[in-house]
């Protein structure tokens, strides 16, 4: 049997994605294929890796895909949830397939000015918000 298909988006697959994918993979990935991708083209924002790294996670090898990379595969996602403000998540295209599509709105992490460690610590409140609201889906939808 094929698990179910998620796909993460946000705009440039550098943070908010990144950090979903890896937190569902990590908390039930018996249960789900997850995937993650940008609208755009972008590179992983080092703070994120940093971020994730304080809680165990590795994100130094990810790389950043793009949404029309998966469209163009054609297969099917069972959910597409976009992490992305909403303006942004409106660009998102329909995807084939009947995806159940959810928007959970998240602070870009590339937009937090300050110095390093004010960017990190911004950054912490975003990824613990995004281990959060995977922890409550899984409970969810993995039961």
């Amino acid at each position: 049997m094929t698990k179910p298909r998620v796909l993460f988006i946000c705009i440039h697959n550098s943070a908010r994605s990144q950090m979903a994918e890896a937190f569902l993979r990590d908390r039930c990935g018996d249960h789900f294929e997850v995937h993650s991708a940008g609208l755009e083209s972008g590179s992983l924002n080092p703070v994120v890796v940093e971020a994730m790294r304080i809680v165990g996670i590795d994100l130094s090898g990810a790389r950043t895909k793009r949404v029309w990379d998966y469209i163009q595969e054609g297969r099917p996602f069972r959910y597409v949830i976009t992490v992305c403000d909403e303006t942004s998540a409106e660009r998102c295209p329909i995807f084939p397939f009947g995806a159940e599509r959810l928007h959970w709105s998240f602070p870009d992490p590339s937009a937090f000015a300050g110095d390093p460690g004010e960017r990190l610590a911004r950054t912490i409140e975003v990824r613990d918000s995004i281990r959060t609201q995977i922890e409550n889906w899984c409970a969810q939808v993995c039961a």
